[in-house]
């Protein structure tokens, strides 16, 4: 009886063994994507694209609202309002700003954004919406992410000052996506082609 009991034990701690050493090499994977320089982010554009899943979201609410799927037929109703981001641009005075200025604005853009939509999520029902908006926020925050490293790397505060240009609140998930997509392939872009300049 000892000896099978041993033999146990040690069959556990051997399988204990193995899933730390899983564990261990998943956390080394992730910080090798954490120790990635910024600027790869600005001289890739293919990891620009694959980071960009406002379409998927977009495709994925789309097929939730069909008039079959009757649990998420409300899937773009939020629970709370979210204010847009500005995605108008006056090319003369936006080319006036400075580099730091232009991503000064849009880090402030993507807080407020991220903010509204993490109340929204908190005072969301278990389901389908909630999972967009879970989604959503995470892909926020990557850009979040991103930006503030950008700001680090040259040398800029984590958190600058800048005018906030903010549109209409609206409680409607799909505008919120368009104008967080209109964002990073307009503002953001435009920001992008100038910083890749020095790649």
């Amino acid at each position: 009886m000892e000896s099978n009991a041993n033999e146990k034990i040690s069959c556990c701690n051997g399988m204990d063994l193995r899933m730390l050493v899983v564990v261990f090499s998943m956390v080394a994977s992730e910080l090798s994507h954490v120790h990635t320089r910024p600027i790869d982010f600005v001289c890739d554009s293919e990891a620009r694209r694959m980071m960009n899943k406002v379409k998927d979201l977009q495709v994925e609410m789309a097929v939730l609202s069909l008039p079959l799927q009757v649990v998420c037929s409300a899937v773009d109703a939020l629970p709370s309002d979210i204010k847009l981001p500005c995605i108008r641009i006056h090319k003369a005075t936006w080319e006036r700003k400075s580099v730091h200025e232009q991503r000064a604005e849009i880090l402030l853009s993507l807080g407020t954004l991220a903010q509204d939509v993490r109340s929204a999520r908190t005072l969301s029902q278990p389901g389908c919406g909630l999972t967009l908006l879970e989604r959503l926020e995470h892909s926020i925050n990557n850009y979040l992410h991103v930006v503030r490293l950008l700001h680090i790397e040259q040398g800029e505060q984590v958190g600058p000052q800048a005018e906030l240009c903010l549109g209409r609140p609206s409680k409607d998930l799909g505008l919120v996506l368009k104008h967080f997509g209109l964002l990073l392939t307009g503002k953001l872009e435009w920001v992008i082609a100038e910083m890749a300049k020095g790649c």
